[in-house]
């Protein structure tokens, strides 16, 4: 990997927004769930959330254009679960909805640790999300119909909180914790090795300031993902 790349990916990362996120429910689409995915990701969200019960679903390599190596999908099987767990995680639900209490998409403070809740490709938001919500919103439409395509009002939404985030200064330090931090630069460094830790339930091995696998047990030797086959071979005898 050359210095420019790990300096850009290093950048990317301090960029992150883990509080920032999208639950789509009842998605049934996968190249809907792609285009938000791909919004979401360009703002800096890590993870996206689907209320489904399609175990199918999933960010296909070919729609999602390879944003699945950068975006987590978390699926939930009912509404009242996937809505809890963000609350749990201290996330504001904005609900895009046309209700009595809906405001301007603008109007909402996406500073704050934020869900944007959008609905299912025909039906829209249920009841029950509708209830559950903390905050919604809606897109002002000065034409005869009276919605967006799911991705395009996501991607309104996202790029007001943007917006919002930009001008607070939220993109302007790293917001990840070091962990985490540490754990998607080596993701992003070295796939391959990462997603056989992962299978194995191995840590990943520490990497030094230019990017490079360091050995963790022995001698300080280096090592790429061609040459990583004697650690792992150590390793799992260690873990055994």
């Amino acid at each position: 990997m050359t210095p420019e790349r790990l300096e850009t990916i290093k950048a990317t990362l301090a960029r992150r927004q883990l509080d920032l996120t999208v639950v789509m429910e009842n998605v049934r689409k996968p190249h809907n769930l792609a285009a938000v995915g791909r919004t979401l990701e360009a703002v800096g969200g890590l993870q996206i959330h689907a209320i489904t019960q399609l175990t199918s679903l999933r960010l296909s390599q070919m729609a999602a254009s390879g944003i699945r190596r950068w975006l987590k999908l978390v699926k939930h099987p009912t509404t009242e679960q996937g809505i809890q767990h963000l609350k749990q995680q201290g996330l504001q639900i904005v609900a895009t909805s046309l209700c009595k209490t809906s405001k301007d998409f603008r109007e909402a403070d996406y500073t704050r640790p934020t869900a944007i809740l959008v609905g299912e490709e025909l039906e829209g938001i249920s009841e029950q999300a509708i209830a559950m919500a903390d905050e919604h919103v809606t897109i002002p439409m000065m034409g005869f119909v009276q919605s967006l395509n799911v991705s395009v009002a996501s991607a309104l939404v996202l790029y007001e909180a943007y917006r919002q985030r930009s001008v607070a200064g939220m993109y302007d330090e790293r917001r990840l914790d070091d962990d985490i931090y540490q754990a998607l630069l080596f993701e992003a460094c070295h796939p391959k090795v990462a997603e056989y830790c992962r299978q194995k339930k191995l840590p990943y091995p520490v990497m030094d300031e230019n990017g490079k696998i360091v050995e963790p047990i022995a001698d300080s030797q280096t090592y790429t993902d061609d040459t990583f086959a004697d650690w792992i071979k150590r390793n799992e005898s260690v873990q055994s």
